[in-house]
């Protein structure tokens, strides 16, 4: 429809026909932040996988579509996700309905407009005007005139005055008081206090970590690339654990790097990176030739592992249920200077045999909640009754690893969960059932890492080690 079919009959009496109807702008950043949410919200898809297509698409459709647009919209996506429990209870406050009610792409553009008002140094007037010319594009006039009204009710305070007004006192209910706070369902605050086993100031500072932007770490895959490499063809610092590690410096593109695209390095956080070391480098009694890890995919504890026995003369067998998720796996390994082998097989009815293995690496399916800071939506996504799904599924993985190895080799169970019901309770419940085996103390094979408390397993912590909630136990079989 014209410009001009939009226009009104002149009032009676004024003679002045009223101003055309204005076309909303379009704005590139925001348009591709709402449609991540809105993937991330009707797809259940994953932000880190979103974004990256999402951006092509802007870069190739939009000349002008540089860097600092995409650092923004990335922005937009992940700080929005991150904060969303705490955006939504103030938007709750500035509304007339439940929330439930909301149409859920109006309440997607609403937590873009809290996000850049509350978690930004976008001024006000300009969070505003560019959300609502949002609206106007992606939910119409009628909808925007709404969003406009709620954002100059959220405009009038910071970010501090809403929280202590939505929040309930940490003295009446802590672990309400901490959930919206920090944005954590409050099923989530009190399993990582339990596992945490500390006061306040403990699960603050991890519910703080768990919402800021995590680190993008390299690994240079030894035998194929080294730090010196890394560091050479791009700005780094060393990584804080891991003497594969490097930290890229914000900004820094993974892509860019020679060995990467190679596959000689990779991203792979440190925690990650330490479970596969410290598996690596547990004392066997006996030969060191064959090596599993059981639960590959996506592969990068696989192509690191490889890598390792590479240097020994050892194989590893790479073994991953859902075939596209193998197919990964195999990309992750091509090239390794060793031999390995990949397969998809079921690691609860493996086709290898008894005491097959040296080392057994199961780093079984979770619920991911070590990694909140990389999948901010999994939060919201995973209910507590997901952890009774997980436990058949981690308790017969685990069974399954000690199986296959042989008598002097030693298995690491290993889960991106510090969740109790995932970490420790498996491995009692498992080693009570399954004669001659024990726990050896892991700590000492994390030389220099602090505070891994009284052992013999592992659990890291965002706050303290600046890594994912990585947990590993190994487990000698002695018979």
């Amino acid at each position: 429809m014209s410009e001009q079919a939009h226009r009104r009959a002149p009032r009676p009496g004024t003679g002045k026909a009223p101003r055309p109807h204005r076309r909303p702008k379009k704005d590139p950043v925001r348009i591709l932040a709402f449609e991540a949410l809105r993937a991330v919200d009707e797809r259940d898809a994953y932000a880190n996988l979103v974004l990256p297509p999402l951006l092509k698409k802007a870069r190739e459709q939009n000349e002008g579509f540089d860097g600092r647009d995409a650092a923004l919209a990335t922005e937009l996506v992940y700080g929005t996700l991150r904060r969303q429990g705490t955006y939504d209870a103030i938007i709750s406050a500035c509304v007339d309905r439940p929330l439930r009610e909301v149409d859920p792409p109006v309440l997607d553009v609403l937590s873009l407009g809290a996000h850049q008002l509350l978690g930004t140094r976008i001024p006000s007037h300009a969070a505003v005007s560019a959300t609502v010319e949002l609206a106007r594009v992606v939910l119409g006039d009628g909808r925007a005139k709404f969003v406009n009204a709620v954002l100059r009710k959220i405009a009038q305070d910071d970010l501090a005055t809403w929280v202590e007004r939505v929040a309930p006192p940490y003295e009446d209910d802590a672990e309400e008081h901490l959930a919206v706070v920090h944005s954590h369902p409050r099923w989530v605050v009190s399993a990582l206090w339990d596992a945490l086993g500390g006061g306040r100031a403990g699960i603050e500072s991890l519910l703080e970590a768990d919402n800021e932007r995590p680190e993008v770490t390299l690994v240079a895959r030894p035998g194929r690339a080294t730090t010196e490499e890394l560091a050479a063809s791009a700005e780094t610092e060393p990584g804080r654990w891991s003497p594969y590690a490097l930290r890229l410096s914000e900004g820094g593109e993974p892509g860019a790097i020679e060995a990467v695209r190679e596959g000689r390095a990779g991203v792979q956080d440190e925690g990650s990176q330490l479970v596969a070391i410290a598996l690596a480098n547990a004392p066997l009694d006996g030969p060191d030739t064959r090596w599993l890890d059981g639960c590959a995919g996506p592969g990068g504890k696989a192509a690191l592992l490889g890598a390792l026995a590479a240097e020994r003369g050892a194989a590893l067998l790479a073994s991953e249920k859902q075939p596209h998720r193998a197919r990964l796996v195999e990309r992750a390994l091509a090239g390794n200077p060793g031999p390995y082998q990949v397969i998809a097989a079921d690691g609860t009815r493996p086709p290898w045999g008894e005491g097959v293995f040296d080392r057994v690496l199961m780093d079984v399916p979770c619920s991911g909640l070590g990694a909140l800071r990389r999948r901010p939506e999994a939060r919201w996504r995973r209910r507590l009754s997901d952890l009774d799904g997980f436990a058949p599924l981690q308790r017969g993985l685990l069974a399954e690893a000690l199986r296959a190895v042989r008598v002097g080799g030693v298995v690491g169970y290993a889960t991106c969960s510090p969740h109790l019901a995932e970490t420790r309770v498996v491995v009692d419940d498992v080693l009570k059932k399954v004669a001659g085996a024990e726990l050896i103390d892991a700590r000492p094979l994390l030389p220099g890492v602090p505070e891994l408390g009284d052992g013999p397993d592992v659990q890291l912590w965002p706050h303290l080690h600046g890594t994912d909630a990585m947990y590993l136990a190994l487990i000698r079989r002695t018979a």
